[in-house]
C-alpha cells in the first residue's frame, strides 16, 4: 500500500483534473466496478488473505460483506491497468454535465 499511494494519488489527481474540465457528473458503471471487484477477487483468492478475520475484510462490521480490495498482484501491475483505462478515454467512466455531485472521493463542482 506504502509504495502505491503515490501513484494513486497522481492517477485520481489527473482524472479529477483533465474530468473537471469537461464534466460535472463522473462515476464509475457497474459493470466496471464488478469488473474490479472480480480482478482484485481472483488474485487475494490464492492467498490466505481472504480468510482473515480483519478490519481490512470488513470483519469488524456485522453485516457487512467480507471484501478483499487491496490489489496484490504485483506493485507494477496495477498502475499499467490503471494507466490503460486513461489511455482508453477512461474506460468503464461514465460522464454528464450540469449540477453538483459528489462522486466517491471526488467533488467536482461545475
Amino acid at each position: 500500500m506504502v509504495v502505491s499511494i503515490e501513484q494513486h494519488v497522481e492517477w485520481i489527481t489527473m482524472f479529477a483534473v483533465r474530468a473537471r474540465a469537461q464534466f460535472c457528473n463522473i462515476e464509475a458503471s457497474t459493470d466496471a466496478q464488478n469488473a474490479w471487484v472480480a480482478m482484485f477477487n481472483e488474485v487475494s483468492g490464492y492467498t490466505l488473505f481472504p480468510t482473515a478475520n480483519s478490519w481490512y475484510l470488513g470483519a469488524n462490521v456485522p453485516g457487512k460483506p467480507r471484501v478483499f480490495m487491496p490489489y496484490i498482484g504485483g506493485v507494477g501491475k496495477l498502475p499499467a491497468k490503471i494507466d490503460e483505462v486513461a489511455s482508453r478515454g477512461y474506460e468503464g467512466f461514465v460522464f454528464g454535465r450540469g449540477g453538483i455531485r459528489l462522486i466517491r472521493v471526488i467533488q467536482v463542482t461545475c
